[in-house]
Formats: structure tokens, C-alpha cells, sequence
């Protein structure tokens, strides 16, 4: 008997009782209707689009409207896209910062005494609560620009801890493929050995920074306990690297990526790894802070994207950032390609399990209000499809978004960060 995945961990996590069993007709049953887990994948963007050739003007299905310039090379997906308007992130204040508090909706600059402060993201949130059975309850992907180069701002991804502190995020393909499907050449006893060693300085950290908080001063406590929440991390880590040292890594579905690929080639490359970490029920949960310069120098683009960001400066300016649009759209329709072309451990299609979410802070040039957001999949099941959907009220809360996606895909939460209920607009 073939048992689900999810059904087979939580059986075997409770002891050898469970596996004298004999086979259970309910189990059975269960198995021949397994339900695939959700999945969700949130992608930042950085700064937005343009104006005039990317937002459509007028509700309705796309079928019925048509695809604007900027978004016509999701003609082939249109009846499974939809687009919704008049959202803002209420904590966004930074109109260069697209992904900075994207998905926190933390004002990072009104926590009094601190200069800045972020909050939990919304991706550590939902992965407590649909990611706990897998190796890695969170994926976190990075871009390798600097804090202003691709419109991200402040941060190492678009993750944020409990705490409120960035989260670093894989950055080179051959580095997450190592990660997903690298078999460890260490023996048993040399990963002991490791691990051990790795506690042991953690240990002498923690000893220290007990001993030394007391002679501080305030302000030096709180950068000092900044810094233990980081040790703490590395802790938890360990922790789940011993849980999983016993599993083997599934086999690759992709083969292992080539070494000095150019940004266009390794954003590809990433999706790819994307959705095989998803096929392979590695993760559940996975952020990337898509990179933009690199990728637009790949396509031919030397204009870096704060440059395209003031297209009204100069007509070739705005022609470049209307190839910028359709190239990201492009590359977006791609991935949902591979979406649709995969199936899961259960054999169940992999764009119907899982949400993909695209968008930023930023609309268009250094504008905050009305956010682009544009999602697909089939995991939220009650929401509307093929759309563009215009919001009654302007600028309303970007969180009231999360929470309905994430209540349609079956994700237990109550509320996140300025939410104020649910979209009924978007739901069928």
C-alpha cells in the first residue's frame, strides 16, 4: 500500500506502535483520494511597471478586455491570471524599497528608539502552519544587487524573522540545487562531529553574551540581542538539520546547473529549481527577490531599473521599460509553463496545488499606492480566475489581500500585520 507522503510522516514520527499496525481499510481509502498540500510561492518584484502600457483601465475578464501591451505574453494563461487593483501596502513608506516590507506591511521606520524595525513575514507565518513535514518549512531566494539596485530596499530577501531581522536568501542556482538534491559525502559519525562542533561554539556565544548584556547599555543590549536572535537561527537550523540527517534527499528532477551563468540564465535556472522543489515536496513555502538589472543586462538592457523607474525622463527610457515589462512577463509565463507541465508526488497536477504570487510595494516609477498584484494557481480554490478585479475602495490594506488568498488556499490565519478582514470581491 502506497500511503501519502504527509499521512506516512505523521504515522512514523509516532513511534514503532504505529508500525505494528496491520493495514488499515480507512488508510486505504484515504489513499486513493490523497488531497495534494498547498504550496505557495511569492516573487517580489522591485520597482514596478509602466503606467500607460502595463495596468489595465477597465474590470472584467481578460477575455473579454484583452491583455494589456505589458502583460501580452500571459495571452496563453489568461483565463488562469487575474490581476486586482487599488491595493497599498499601509506600512510601505519607502518609494524605492518594492519589497522591503512587501511582505511584513511594517512601517520600518516608526518603531520608537529605532531607526528601523521590520516585522515577521508573512511566509514564516504560513510555513508553521503547512510547512512543518517538510526538510525545508521555508525556501528564501535572493537577488545579488545591492539594496537599491533592483527597487527592493532594505533587506536580504523578501523573509523577515519573528524578530523582525532579514533573512539571508540563496542567491546562485548551484548553491540551491546543492541544497534541494546534494547528497552529503560525510559519514554519520563526521556529521556528529560537526554539528557537535557547531553547538559547541554556538554554546561559548550564548555563555558570552549572557555575561556581557548586563554591562551594557540599553541601546547596546538591543543591538547585542539583534545579534543573538541571528545565533538563535543558526540553532534552530542545526536542529532541523539533525530531525532530516536520516531522510535522503530526493532525486534531482533537473539537471545540476552550470557554474558562471548570466542573470537571465540563472533567473530561468531558478525557476526551474523552483518548481522542482515543489515536485519534490522539499518545501511548501519559497520567497524570491527576483533580480532585475542582471536580467535586463542578459536581455540587452543597460539601463539599470532606478533609471527605467523615471521612463518620463526620456522617450528611450520608456521604451526600454516597456521590454522590461514584457521580458518579466514573459519570464513569468514561462514558469507558469512548468507549473502546469509538473505533477506532484501524488501524480496531481502542480499548478492546480499551488498559488503563485507576484507583485511589489511599487506601481509604477516611485508611486506606492495601488500596488501591482497578480496571481495564479489553482490552490486558492474559492477565488476568481481570469480576471481583472477593481477594488471599490482605493488603497486598501495589501494584508486584507494575503488574508483572503491564504484563507482560499485553506491556510488557518485569523489576520496578518494592518488586515481588516477579507476581499469579498475576489471570491467567487
Amino acid at each position: 500500500m502506497s500511503i501519502h507522503i504527509q499521512n506516512r510522516r505523521a504515522f512514523l514520527r509516532t513511534g514503532s506502535t504505529v508500525l505494528a499496525l496491520p493495514l488499515l481499510e480507512s488508510v486505504g481509502k484515504a489513499n486513493t483520494a490523497a488531497v495534494s498540500p498547498k504550496r505557495i510561492l511569492f516573487i517580489g518584484c522591485g520597482f514596478g511597471f509602466t503606467k500607460d502600457t502595463f495596468f489595465p483601465t477597465e474590470a472584467g475578464r481578460f477575455a473579454d478586455i484583452g491583455l494589456t501591451p505589458g502583460m501580452k505574453p500571459l495571452e496563453r494563461h489568461r483565463n488562469d491570471i487575474t490581476m486586482v487593483s487599488n491595493l497599498t501596502n499601509l506600512g510601505a513608506t519607502n518609494p524605492h524599497g518594492g519589497s522591503t516590507s512587501y511582505l511584513t506591511g511594517a512601517n520600518v521606520n516608526n518603531t520608537p528608539g529605532k531607526k528601523f524595525h521590520n516585522s515577521v513575514s508573512l511566509d514564516q507565518v504560513i510555513a508553521r502552519k503547512i510547512g512543518l513535514d517538510t526538510r525545508f518549512p521555508a525556501l528564501t531566494l535572493s537577488d545579488t544587487g545591492g539594496p537599491s539596485q533592483d527597487g527592493h530596499g532594505q533587506g536580504l530577501s523578501l523573509a523577515w524573522s519573528d524578530q523582525g531581522h532579514p533573512i539571508p536568501g540563496i542567491t546562485n542556482p548551484l548553491d540551491l540545487y546543492a541544497q534541494l538534491f546534494g547528497q552529503a559525502k560525510e559519514s554519520p559519525e563526521e556529521r556528529e562531529f560537526r554539528l557537535a562542533q557547531k553547538r559547541s561554539i554556538l554554546d561559548g556565544v550564548t555563555s558570552s553574551f549572557k555575561s556581557a548584556k548586563q554591562k551594557l547599555s540599553r541601546n547596546d543590549q538591543e543591538r547585542l540581542e539583534d545579534y543573538f536572535q541571528s545565533v538563535r537561527q543558526i540553532e534552530q537550523n542545526i536542529s532541523r538539520e539533525v530531525e532530516w540527517a536520516q531522510t535522503p534527499k530526493p532525486k534531482a528532477p533537473v539537471r545540476e546547473p552550470r557554474k558562471g551563468m548570466d542573470g537571465l540564465q540563472a533567473l530561468k535556472t531558478m525557476h526551474q529549481l523552483i518548481v522542482a522543489a515543489f515536485q519534490t515536496d522539499s518545501t511548501r513555502v519559497i520567497t524570491y527577490r527576483q533580480p532585475v538589472a542582471s536580467v535586463l543586462q542578459g536581455h540587452g538592457v543597460n539601463l539599470n531599473p532606478h533609471s527605467l523607474s523615471h521612463y518620463g525622463l526620456d522617450p528611450k527610457r520608456r521604451e526600454a521599460a516597456e521590454v522590461k515589462d514584457v521580458l518579466f512577463m514573459q519570464l513569468l509565463a514561462s514558469l507558469i509553463d512548468q507549473f502546469k507541465s509538473k505533477q506532484d508526488l501524488n501524480g496531481k497536477n502542480l499548478f492546480e496545488s499551488s498559488l503563485i504570487s507576484y507583485g511589489s510595494n511599487i506601481r509604477s516609477g516611485h508611486g506606492l499606492r495601488g500596488c501591482p498584484a497578480i496571481f495564479a494557481g489553482g490552490a486558492a480554490e474559492k477565488v476568481k480566475k481570469g480576471e481583472h478585479i477593481i477594488l471599490p475602495e482605493q488603497d486598501t490594506p495589501l494584508a486584507n489581500y494575503w488574508l483572503t488568498l491564504l484563507q482560499s488556499a485553506g491556510v488557518p490565519l485569523d489576520g496578518f500585520s494592518h488586515s481588516t478582514g477579507t476581499l469579498g470581491e475576489l471570491v467567487i
